[in-house]
């Protein structure tokens, strides 16, 4: 009963919540078997599509994350994608055209607003 008392309170303590956490995130050239198969950090002045790859861990419930893709501080696309399990992996994508040389970054936010990881790469 003592045992049970304690779990009672563990789990309705607020030190007892579960956030999610992404643990990889990459931007990539292509995906194949939902895995990226490189890493850029700088992509050259070209037309082409770019995606971000995110390894969501932590999901209890069904949930969302979004992909913010910004260039030089201006937002250019929001996707929405669904998180499913407690280890998820997604990706959204992002056409480049060559007058968008600058810096870039992805922000990745979960359903409350909480940023939870951000990614950067360049277009030369």
């Amino acid at each position: 009963m003592k045992q049970l008392f304690l779990l009672f309170i563990l789990l309705s303590s607020p030190f007892c919540v579960f956030a999610l956490t992404s643990t990889d995130a990459v931007i990539t050239t292509m995906i194949i078997e939902r895995e990226p198969v490189d890493k850029v950090d700088i992509y050259p002045a070209q037309s082409g599509q770019l995606y971000c790859f995110t390894l969501i861990e932590g999901a209890t419930t069904d949930t969302s994350v979004d992909h913010v893709w910004i260039y030089q501080g201006k937002e250019m696309a929001r996707v929405s994608l669904p998180v499913r399990s407690a280890k998820w992996r997604t990706y959204s994508s992002k056409r480049i055209v060559p007058e968008w040389k600058g810096d870039w970054e992805v922000r990745v936010i979960d359903s409350t607003g909480q940023e939870l990881t951000t990614t950067y790469f360049r277009v030369e």
